[in-house]
């Protein structure tokens, strides 16, 4: 029975394998790592037993190695950044799909500012608090898209739209296609940073990079003088599978032993860290 504590205690790791992992830690990242196997999240989250559980790495939005939230006595704000991007996104995604014959994106400007701007921008100035730069970048970035797609679409407001369309030409439609084409090149950079993290944190960026990618050609190639619409349906139809990865990796920062029976898989890739770990390929070489 001793023994059985002793490696729920270590993480589902066996005590040779946890002497290898730790043995290089401060007492610091002793404790970090403990409280990451303690709350299902992190490098040494872990499988328990028969549960079919695995740990919620994608819910932190760090696509590499890091010190637990927890160890700063911080909640993961994660969750409530991905949860923010999601929503305004998948509401614009059903208009740029023309669901139920909608095409004004009116209804945007409100959640563009008070949930996918504002709380996206506090939850990303969070994730500096706990030293993730990956998570300030990225959420404080899309952040402040929304509440930059906001200030556009302000009727009346700041006249953006208006004034474009009063030098005539296409203007305004391609001053709009420059912006999210910047966004595509943006998204690009950070999906480069997910390609050793997890199958369910990478599709995210990659879905949403699509997205910003054909809804960008979408303004620039149009078909009559007007946007292309298949190509900004095909960006709705990208943003809705954005949408509801961000929810899936925010559900995975969420859960946890204390309020869920079980823990949703994120798919490590293998030839990331934490998947060479579980492989036992470098557990030597740990490190926190």
């Amino acid at each position: 029975m001793a023994q059985q504590e002793k490696v729920t205690t270590n993480g589902g790791l066996d005590p040779a394998q946890h002497e290898a992992i730790t043995k290089h830690m401060t007492h610091e990242e002793h404790e970090a790592a403990k409280a990451a196997a303690r709350f299902g999240y992190g490098p040494l989250a872990h499988r328990r037993g028969n549960q079919g559980d695995v740990s919620a790495f994608g819910g932190e939005f760090q696509p590499g190695l890091f010190k637990s939230p927890e160890a700063r006595k911080f909640a993961n704000p994660a969750p409530l950044g991905l949860s923010a991007f999601a929503l305004t996104t998948f509401v614009l995604s059903l208009i740029n799909l023309g669901t139920r014959g909608v095409t004004g994106p009116n209804i945007v400007v409100a959640t563009a500012y008070g949930y996918g701007g504002l709380v996206q921008l506090l939850a990303g100035m969070w994730e500096m608090a706990v030293g993730n730069t990956f998570g300030a970048t990225a959420l404080s970035s899309y952040g402040g898209f929304w509440i930059s797609f906001g200030i556009i679409l302000t009727p009346g407001g700041f006249e953006i739209v208006s004034s474009l369309e009063a030098l005539g030409g296409t203007q305004f439609l391609d001053s709009f296609g420059f912006f999210l084409f910047g966004w595509f090149i943006f998204t690009t950079i950070l999906l480069m940073a997910t390609l050793r993290s997890t199958v369910a944190f990478f599709l995210l960026f990659f879905t949403l990079d699509l997205a910003f990618l054909m809804l960008a050609i979408g303004y620039l190639v149009r078909v009559d003088g007007k946007p292309n619409p298949m190509l900004i349906q095909a960006g709705g139809a990208f943003g809705i599978l954005a949408a509801f990865l961000a929810w899936y990796n925010a559900l995975a920062g969420i859960l946890d032993d204390s309020n869920s029976f079980f823990v949703i898989p994120v798919a490590h890739f293998p030839w990331s860290v934490k998947g060479q770990q579980q492989r036992g390929a470098k557990g030597d070489q740990y490190t926190v």
